[in-house]
């Protein structure tokens, strides 16, 4: 009776990796993080495993030069970074990333090997900032410019990708930015039915 009870108790216990908490402090909007990273990409979910996803290249934002698909890590055990279902297949996203450079102690588990740090060459995303917004239709929303700490998805007017794209590559400033997440969103919904209805009658 002993051992079962012991044996309940081990059982029951919750994982390393589900107990294991980030902690970081908040470093600020996209428009604060982005320069501070290593590659700005956009991209679509193709698929997931373990704690990454392969995001397949759609537009390289800032010069790192990859092509095709590349795998990103998430949270595992207390690496301060987003849950891997965060990002659904199908789903498109403009991503700062992080490149590993180096093995950790600890970061992988062959009896867990879908679930690790990452590996050498991989990309990493930090969940301590607005390193992540969504994209839709070539519209960007999310944590981008002087947003809530902690607020993944605030109130904002959907900003066009190509006018990340001019401050991220540094054509653009800030108040661009603040301008673009500033506009009336009925002129903006306008622009989108006018957007729909010229495609439609091509």
């Amino acid at each position: 009776m002993r051992f079962l009870c012991s044996l309940f108790f081990v059982l029951t216990l919750p994982s390393p990796l589900s107990y294991a908490q980030c902690d970081c402090l908040w470093q600020g909007s996209f428009s604060d993080v982005q320069a501070d990273t290593d590659f700005v990409v956009s991209g679509t979910v193709v698929s997931t495993k373990g704690n990454s996803i392969d995001l397949a290249i759609t537009r390289d934002l800032r010069n790192e030069g990859a092509q095709g698909d590349i795998r990103v890590w998430m949270k595992s055990q207390n690496y301060c970074r987003p849950e891997v279902d965060l990002f659904p297949v199908g789903t498109q996203w403009v991503m700062a990333l992080h490149k590993i450079r180096e093995d950790i102690s600890g970061g992988f588990d062959p009896n867990t090997p879908n679930i690790s740090y990452g590996r050498i060459g991989d990309y990493s995303l930090s969940s301590c900032g607005g390193y992540w917004l969504r994209l839709n239709d070539d519209l960007v929303t999310g944590n981008l410019v002087n947003a809530p700490r902690w607020e993944r998805d605030p109130q904002m007017t959907p900003v066009l990708l190509d006018l990340i794209a001019g401050f991220v590559q540094g054509k653009l400033n800030q108040d661009a930015l603040l301008e673009a997440n500033k506009e009336d969103p009925a002129l903006r919904e306008l622009m989108l039915d006018t957007r729909s209805f010229l495609r439609k009658s091509k």
